[in-house]
């Protein structure tokens, strides 16, 4: 028993190290065609899904990016409020990313 516990405590901090590295590496500068300049195209992302949400009269529940076609779009899903105390609709839409 104390082996299988020496084994999987490295084993869970390496796996938790690999998940933080990888969420500062999806938030991390992308470079642009247009020159030497950085844009967030995850932040990107989030503002577009924020004007979605306006224009929809919801709540922004997720925006990420995507790749369809050879294309970067922004997958945005908002949630709408409904009538009479009902669930919220769930609103999917693409647009492109730039």
């Amino acid at each position: 028993m104390k082996t299988l516990r020496s084994i999987f405590r490295p084993a869970m901090t390496g796996l938790c190290a690999a998940g933080l590295l990888a969420t500062s590496a999806a938030a991390a500068p992308l470079p642009s065609a247009e020159g030497g300049e950085f844009m967030v195209a995850a932040a990107d992302c989030y503002s577009i899904g924020q004007q979605v949400a306006d224009q929809h009269g919801g709540t922004l529940a997720r925006a990420s990016e995507s790749n369809q076609g050879g294309q970067s779009v922004c997958v945005i899903v908002v949630l709408v409020p409904a009538k009479d105390g009902q669930r919220p609709r769930r609103v999917e839409v693409v647009v492109p990313a730039n």
